[in-house]
Formats: C-alpha cells, structure tokens, sequence
C-alpha cells in the first residue's frame, strides 16, 4: 500500500518540478520587460497579491505559514532566475536581520553582511547592493535611532516592511552556575533583562556590537553567556541553556527593505507610508502638524521623535500612517504640510504585511 502511494507522490512530484519550470520560464520573460522598461526587479506590492491570492485559494488545506515559507522560495527562485540580487543586512552571519532578509526574500538571493547600519545604506546608495534589510523598532525595547537618522539623511526609500518575531535564548558552554559574564547586544539584553535580573543577578553584563559576536565569545569562554536566537547557536554550535528568555512572549522586531527607487503601487493592496516633518518654533505647531490627517480621514500608525542635530531642541517627527503617496487624500495632506512646516519629506509607501 505505502508503494501505491509513494508512486503517487513521485508522479505528483514530476508535475510540480514541471509547472516550477513553466513559471521560472514566465519570471524570465518578465524580468527582460522589466529591465528593458529600467524596473526594478523585485516588486513587494505584486508579491503581496500572489500571497493573498495563495491564500484565498487555499481554503485552510495548507498551514496558512508552510503555504507562505513554500512560495516564498519559490517566488526568490523565479527573482533569481530574472537578475540575481544583492542584499545586504546588519551582520554577521546569523543576526536577527539575516533572518529577517531571509524571510522577505528567500535563500535564492545573495546576501552581504555589513558592519553597521550607515554601511548598509552606504552600500545601496553606491549600487553594490540592490536592497538593505535594517531594523527599525521592537515591540519590547522601541526604536532604533540609528536607522531613524539615516533614513532623515539618505535618498534611499522604503520600498518593504518585515515583522519578525524575536526568541532569544541564552547561550553558553557552561553552566547556569559557572556564568560569570553575560554578552549581547544592547537591544538583546535589554528584551531579557527581568529574566536576567531573576536568574543570573550577580552576572556582569557587557554589550557588543551583535549577537553573533556574542555567541563567539561564549564559544571562546565557558564562563561567558550569549544572549541570542537558535539560528546563532546552531551555526556556532554552542548549546542553549534557555530557550525563549525575553521578558514579553510575544517580541516582535519591525525591519525595513530600503532601495533607490520606489516600488510601484499595486491596486488591491494596502500601503503603510512613512514621513520625516520638522516644525516651525511656535505654540501649537504639532497640533497643527496633525490635524489634516484626521481631516482626510487617514489613520496615523507610529509618531517618533528625534533630535534634528542642527539646532539645540529642534526635533523631526516620523510617521507612519496608513494610504499610499499615490492616494488623492494623502496628496492632499502633503500639499496642506508643505504650507505649514520647514520640511516634509516622503520617505517611502510599501504594503502592509
């Protein structure tokens, strides 16, 4: 009986590789249209119809993530048959934002690890990279400021969004009672710290600058412990001591996929854009700077503030709101914003995940 079926699945199996080659063969086609009309390559908006699409169709036969992890290979698969695209993320090897480029564009593109996230723009804003994959808040620990000032500085736009959620485990060679010294980026620490503070408090904490470079040192000391994903583990292998340490189950870091050009708007879908506003000095000036989005109806998502680092106290504002640039109502607030404060500057519209 198993013979019966495994032969089934063998001549299933030959169809499926034949279709995936039909639909390589079809990606090709499209890619040459699109690098002779100078698009891009990678288009998240017509992703995110094939994925509703899938799972519409689907009906609940397939888990909703397999069906998803699945196409997503597929369709990197079919990205890399049109051009094979360079992508680069805050490294080393390993990090929260490998996994995070991993997940939104598939094992089938080549990846650049890069020392920190000003290089990760450096490298787009130079074309040795098509994209970069940077962090950008966590639902535990905030913002990350370094991606905030240069998304206020760079040409580059945002052309995706990834939520990825964060298990961070502790790490190390010894024992819960042999750890003298815990290692981990700020962010990490800080996600675990009431774990920390209850099981290891006498530990001396040290922060580097990733958790991979965390985990190597673990490997190096037994009296070391990293604070850091499964993935950093395994492929240091150094054993897990604990599994899912951060305080707040549900950890979620958001990434952006920043590029030089933006993504064109699919119809079907919905858009998120981001803007960076400065104010004028004056009494009421964030009032005002809000009001227009509530008059055209548009549902503000994130307000962040940051120092400006041009004038003592002077800060820019990001937004995030739902609607995309293209959007009548949101023209309409650009061009009411433009009247009103110094600068507006439109940093990118991408779908919603």
């Amino acid at each position: 009986m198993k013979d019966k079926f495994r032969e089934e699945i063998d001549s299933i199996d030959s169809e499926i590789l034949k279709l995936l080659s039909r639909r390589i063969t079809c990606a090709k086609e499209i890619g040459k249209i699109k690098l002779e009309a100078g698009e891009d390559i990678y288009a998240p908006g017509r992703e995110t119809k094939v994925f509703e699409h899938l799972l519409k169709k689907n009906g609940g036969q397939i888990d909703e993530a397999s069906l998803k992890a699945i196409y997503r290979e597929i369709i990197s698969a079919s990205i890399s048959a049109e051009k094979k695209l360079q992508v680069a993320y805050l490294g080393p090897a390993a990090t929260f934002t490998e996994q995070a480029a991993i997940k939104n564009f598939g094992s089938s593109v080549n990846y650049r690890a890069m020392p920190s996230i000003p290089d990760i723009f450096s490298s787009v804003e130079l074309a040795e990279c098509d994209y970069g994959v940077v962090p950008i808040e966590n639902s535990t620990d905030g913002a990350v400021l370094h991606t905030m000032d240069m998304l206020a500085e760079s040409n580059l736009t945002i052309v995706g969004q990834i939520y990825l959620p964060i298990e961070q485990c502790l790490i190390s060679r010894g024992s819960l009672s042999t750890i003298r010294k815990i290692c981990s980026k700020d962010k990490a620490i800080g996600q675990c710290r009431n774990w920390i503070r209850r099981n290891l408090p006498n530990a001396q904490i040290e922060y580097v600058e990733s958790t991979s470079t965390a985990v190597r040192l673990a490997l190096e000391n037994a009296e070391i412990a990293a604070v850091a994903s499964e993935l950093a583990a395994k492929s240091y292998q150094v054993p897990i001591l604990e599994a899912h340490i951060q305080d707040m189950k549900n950890n979620i870091t958001r990434f952006l996929v920043v590029g030089k050009k933006p993504s064109p708007k699919a119809d079907g879908v919905q858009y998120k854009t981001s803007v960076v506003i400065s104010l004028n000095d004056r009494p009421g000036a964030l009032c005002d700077m809000i009001l227009p989005f509530g008059r055209y109806g548009i549902n503000l998502t994130r307000i962040e503030s940051r120092p400006s680092h041009k004038k003592l106290w002077d800060y820019l504002f990001f937004i995030d709101f739902l609607g995309h640039i293209d959007d009548e109502n949101v023209q309409m607030v650009f061009k009411r914003l433009k009247e009103e404060v110094p600068l507006v500057k439109w940093l990118g519209s991408y779908p919603v995940e």
